[in-house]
């Protein structure tokens, strides 16, 4: 057998005058028809560890969970982060840097924390700006709506090779971008051009980033709530850097992420890049 102990997240029980069954990874209840093979032999073959006599039997169900993909060659290992990758820039509010930093720093990159390029008040930064120190990836965070123009230069980022990821709080919604890392991935702008042609409320939602806005309350992020939106950056920039595949679903960088900050749910959105628009025809006299 090539593989030869259960992948992360499925697990085998035994049922109570049912034999055993397998829980998926996707939380589903599967029967396991074993036939005449040895329950403690077949659950510890599931481990990685060989117990009693092997038989032809044996081999037949473990195949069945081999080829059901429930198998995995042996202990999972963390992929390591890329010592060229490792150089991380994280812009933007320290509520959500700061966690953000510290998870970066656990995976094995080397991130590199600011308030803001440039200063509060100042002009939206330049792509010169974001490049300095020689970043491998940016990753800016804010603590509310995204000013007009702010994260325009930041959007050229791919076609300099660096990766480019960010997330913003409206309200008591956050979002999480996709990861663009090459031309073509999906930016800012293009999340700004589908939210606005998905929603009915659409000079609405241009007036509400635009400004002003009247506000009650402040908003404050309590630190669960700053350290889930940390940990959904760290994934993605984590896949991203070791090359690591995304879990089911939506790829990485064709997911938008709404993360709803009162009970800390996440949804997925699929997004894709806008096309630019086909320059008019000439017209001769």
């Amino acid at each position: 057998m090539s593989r030869s102990q259960l992948v992360p997240g499925a697990e085998v029980v035994a049922v109570p005058g049912r034999g055993l069954a397998v829980r998926t990874p996707e939380g589903e209840f599967l029967s396991v028809r074993t036939a005449g093979v040895d329950e403690d032999v077949l659950l510890s073959r599931l481990t990685g560890v060989t117990k009693g006599p092997v038989d032809e039997e044996l081999d037949r169900v473990v195949r069945g969970f081999e080829e059901a993909g429930y198998l995995a060659e042996g202990p999972p290992l963390d992929p390591e982060w890329p010592a060229a990758r490792r150089n991380i820039r994280v812009l933007g509010d320290p509520v959500l840097t700061e966690p953000l930093a510290v998870q970066l720093a656990a995976l094995g990159a080397r991130p590199r924390t600011a308030e803001a390029v440039p200063a509060p008040g100042g002009s939206p930064a330049g792509v010169e700006d974001l490049l300095d120190g020689d970043p491998s990836a940016v990753v800016w965070c804010l603590d509310g709506p995204v000013p007009d123009g702010l994260w325009d230069a930041a959007d050229s980022l791919p076609d300099h090779g660096v990766a480019w990821l960010r997330c913003h709080r409206e309200g008591r919604q956050a979002y999480v971008e996709p990861v663009a890392a090459a031309p073509g991935d999906v930016t800012s702008a293009h999340v700004r051009s589908r939210r606005l042609a998905a929603t009915p409320a659409h000079r609405e939602l241009a007036a509400y980033w635009s400004g002003p806005r009247t506000s009650g309350a402040p908003v404050r992020l309590a630190t669960p709530t700053a350290t889930l939106l940390a940990a959904l950056l760290a994934d993605d920039l984590s896949r991203w850097a070791t090359g690591a595949s995304d879990p089911a679903g939506l790829r990485a960088r064709r997911r938008l992420r709404r993360v709803d900050l009162r009970t800390l749910t996440v949804s997925d959105h699929p997004v894709l890049p806008v096309p630019d628009v086909a320059p008019m025809p000439e017209k001769h006299a």
